[in-house]
């Protein structure tokens, strides 16, 4: 399933390749944009076009979107280092290692997994795509530290 990520009228003041401009007007990498060419993604005025494609003035370009299908974050039992935690947070000292929320390819195994076994009152206010429950922030795999949790909506938009 797709839906529609970006939809602009191209301000040119000569052709050039389609690539070439989505790539300084969106600031996305080239081979980004080529092989959202390559997929189809990518229309002008209502038809698919190639990276060869050239865009011209007056152009209406539209880019799709693959949407995702949900991830399920299944609770799992997961031994979790807990320096603190009271009514309304978590915190919780991180190994080097672990992934910290489920994503492609890391779908078990993370802390969030880990959490969600733990706690059945995690904050779930986010604004990102995706799911994160209760984390205030995040840290990279091979990382390890203090992580922040909120248990309940309130809490985590005041620590954000």
């Amino acid at each position: 399933m797709t839906s529609v990520f970006k939809e602009l009228t191209l301000d040119l003041e000569k052709t050039e390749r389609l690539d070439k401009v989505l790539t300084a007007t969106l600031g996305i990498s080239r081979s980004t944009i080529q092989s959202w060419l390559k997929a189809g993604l990518v229309s002008v005025n209502g038809e698919v076009v190639k990276s060869n494609y050239k865009a011209q003035n007056g152009d209406v370009v539209t880019i799709l979107q693959k949407e995702e299908e949900a991830i399920t974050i299944q609770p799992e039992d997961i031994p979790l280092d807990i320096v603190y935690e009271d009514d309304s947070l978590i915190v919780v000292n991180k190994p080097s290692g672990m992934v910290v929320h489920p994503s492609k390819g890391h779908y078990s195994g993370t802390l969030v997994n880990a959490l969600l076994y733990h706690s059945n009152s995690l904050s779930d206010s986010t604004s990102e795509e995706i799911y994160r429950p209760g984390l205030v922030h995040r840290i990279d795999k091979d990382t390890s530290g203090l992580l922040v949790i909120a248990k309940n909506n309130d809490v985590h938009q005041k620590l954000a």
